[in-house]
């Protein structure tokens, strides 16, 4: 090898260690600035409940977390509730705006925000364990505003995109691509008014929609949000109706 190349791979070599090493300690800051991982983990359980403003429609939504990658999300608009919920291992959804009433279970490519959601301390935490790969992509802005930018490759091929506040490390901004029957879907959300649950902080506002089309962007306010409330393993489990008999033993 010429003297020139080496030169070229050492400096290759680097630069991948300076940006994995940059990530690692953006992400470490990124916990340190949301209340660290002890108070982090000592959530089990966590309920949202608030507003979707969809254009001027508003429908009330709640979100319910359990330890370990429990969901269960509604939308109640209208005299009606759509749900969906994943029970650590199967996802399930009642969809009544459809004229559909009944439980209904969830495919694997239904799935995939869903688990993201179902992650109570998100992709970046102990992401080497999940499966997750980060790289930091240096600088970026965010309406203007100049935002640290780590792009998340998730276990399953999915990517996400993270901003993060210079000043508080926080998440202002997050870009998704998401690998669904062979097609790719982008949406983003930004995310607002950081305030303190026992000692974590949480986003109280969040705007989301296609990522190219900000005008069709809904907006979620939440009133409250609880941590270590005591939740039913019963509202996350899969109906009965959709649950195979127990074959009975001769």
């Amino acid at each position: 090898m010429r003297r020139s190349q080496m030169i070229v791979v050492v400096l290759l070599s680097l630069a991948v260690c300076a940006s994995a090493q940059t990530a690692d300690e953006l992400i470490a800051k990124n916990l340190a600035a949301k209340g660290g991982l002890e108070k982090i983990r000592a959530i089990q359980t966590v309920r949202m409940t608030g507003t979707q403003d969809n254009g001027g429609f508003k429908a009330a939504v709640a979100q319910e977390n359990k330890r370990p990658n429990q969901v269960r999300e509604t939308f109640s608009l209208q005299g009606m509730t759509g749900i969906q919920a994943y029970d650590g291992s199967a996802g399930w959804a009642v969809r009544p705006f459809g004229g559909k009433k009944d439980p209904v279970l969830l495919g694997e490519d239904d799935l995939h925000g869903l688990l993201l959601d179902a992650d109570l301390d998100g992709p970046l935490t102990d992401y080497k364990a999940k499966g997750n790969t980060v790289e930091y992509l240096g600088m970026d802005t965010v309406d203007g505003d100049d935002a640290y930018k780590l792009k998340v490759t998730l276990k399953n091929g999915d990517i996400i995109y993270y901003y993060l506040d210079p000043d508080t490390y926080l998440e202002i901004r997050e870009e998704f691509q998401m690998f669904i029957r062979g097609s790719v879907r982008e949406f983003a959300q930004e995310l607002g008014s950081y305030k303190p649950v026992a000692g974590v902080m949480f986003p109280f506002s969040i705007a989301n929609g296609p990522k190219n089309n900000p005008d069709n962007w809904s907006t979620i306010t939440y009133d409250q949000i609880e941590v270590n409330v005591p939740l039913s393993e019963a509202d996350f489990a899969v109906p009965a109706s959709l649950q195979a008999p127990a074959t009975k033993k001769p």
